[in-house]
């Protein structure tokens, strides 16, 4: 991994610690596959952090830019996934 997680110094450790966690599942998601549930309860987290729609867009295009891994799309496949699958993107 040569990039860095989009984050925002204002936040607490924990609040940094879990957008790096639910970012690290977007990783997973497009190298190994990562249990829906898991990627959809990091993303409620992250939606505790940033509950702001433009601000989570701002740091979704950053993370796009610095790894090529798209969390929008990540989470739009998830919600549409059932429940106990795992989400695997290409």
């Amino acid at each position: 991994m040569e990039y860095q997680y989009p984050i925002d110094h204002t936040w607490t450790t924990d609040e940094i610690i879990d957008v790096i966690h639910f970012f690290e599942h977007v990783e997973h998601a497009y190298e190994k596959g990562v249990s829906r549930e898991m990627l959809m309860d990091s993303y409620r987290r992250f939606k505790e952090i940033v509950p702001s729609k433009s601000e989570e867009k701002k740091l979704f295009n950053q993370f796009e830019e610095e790894s090529g891994y798209s969390s929008y799309q990540t989470v739009k496949k998830a919600k549409e996934a059932p429940a106990g699958e795992k989400v695997k993107m290409k």
